[in-house]
């Protein structure tokens, strides 16, 4: 059980560091763009374009307050404001701050708050531009002390080391920011990464089946919002049916159990498909490992090189007549003949 429990967190310990590192940096999936849920009759956008005398202005403040690698894009700051002129944080918000901060490395922290203040000033009236300023000047030093956060006491295989981590970066924003700003900068990003952080809590849990496994990692799944599930269902479900299954096969469980855990996962159509994949896997494996041996049985025979080549040309077009097929094949060539592991998919 522990060599499992070990496997599983290797496996998710580089999308685990892809977290942790979407914290710091700021980086995250497409899907988890903020929707701010704010009626559109109570505000209204201000982007440096609606402040832009004309689109001449406009290239030249992307120019001025852009990186070199940026020249080719528009400042990402579409900051919105309610009907009382009050800022709406939300993740625009942060999106405009990250696009600054994104600059470093090819400008230095300093050179970047002031460009930021610079911008801010030139493109946003008040009291939004102070609003603006004040908030970016938390954010940034909230940055700083992210970097500084210390690693928990906690072995990395311990499903705690990462919710700790997770926690601790939580209580850190309450040092700088208000509940409302927090959930505006950080609501969904939070959201999703407590998804994440549930999913390998259930596959590390050793006293649930294979099948409760199934059960608890559906019913989880079933709480996203509904515009989160079809993006997610690739990321997530499909990865936890490829643990899953190794879990089974790995000790030497059941096609019945097979079928039971996938069904509780994705459902009986959803199984009936990958039992027909598994038949086409098996059926390439079986093709691919002949072929291989009576390759082998030729270029280790005592014919000359150029009746070797004609012979294997022969035997593969017999067996794989797919030009595609054939394509792939080459892979499996390079690597047997490397004396690598076949790349067959599980």
């Amino acid at each position: 059980m522990q060599g499992t429990q070990k496997k599983y967190w290797v496996i998710g310990l580089s999308f685990i560091i892809m977290l942790i590192l979407a914290f710091i940096f700021g980086l995250k999936p497409h899907y988890l763009k903020q929707d701010t849920r704010v009626n559109s009759s109570d505000i209204q956008d201000q982007t440096q374009a609606s402040h832009a005398e004309t689109s001449t202005n406009t290239t030249s403040q992307t120019h001025m307050f852009s990186s070199q690698s940026q020249q080719d894009t528009q400042i990402n700051c579409q900051i919105r404001v309610d009907q009382v002129n009050r800022l709406v944080v939300n993740e625009q918000t942060k999106d405009c701050f990250e696009y600054f901060i994104t600059q470093y490395g090819e400008k230095n922290i300093q050179q970047i708050k002031t460009d930021f203040v610079t911008y801010i000033k030139s493109s946003f009236k008040e009291p939004i531009s102070s609003q603006l300023t004040d908030l970016w000047s938390r954010y940034i030093q909230y940055r700083e002390q992210l970097g500084l956060l210390e690693a928990p006491n906690i072995k990395p295989e311990d499903p705690k080391y990462y919710r700790t981590i997770f926690s601790n970066m939580q209580n850190l924003r309450q040092k700088f920011f208000s509940t409302y700003e927090s959930e505006g900068l950080f609501g969904k990003e939070d959201s999703y990464n407590d998804y994440t952080l549930d999913r390998l809590a259930i596959l590390d849990d050793q006293s649930l089946s294979t099948e409760e496994k199934a059960k608890q990692l559906a019913a989880r799944f079933n709480q996203l919002p509904e515009d989160w599930k079809e993006n997610l269902q690739q990321l997530s479900q499909l990865e936890d049916l490829r643990k899953l299954t190794s879990e089974i096969k790995a000790r030497g469980g059941s096609a019945t159990e097979l079928r039971q855990m996938r069904t509780n996962l994705v459902g009986a159509d959803a199984t009936q498909r990958l039992e027909k994949l598994d038949i086409q896997r098996d059926d390439w494996k079986q093709r691919v490992n002949q072929y291989l041996t009576d390759r082998d049985q030729i270029t280790q025979s005592s014919m000359s090189d150029t009746a070797k080549q004609t012979a294997v040309e022969q035997l593969k077009t017999q067996q794989f007549n797919n030009p595609s097929e054939q394509l792939r094949l080459h892979t499996f060539e390079s690597v047997h003949d490397q004396g690598g592991k076949l790349p067959f998919s599980n």
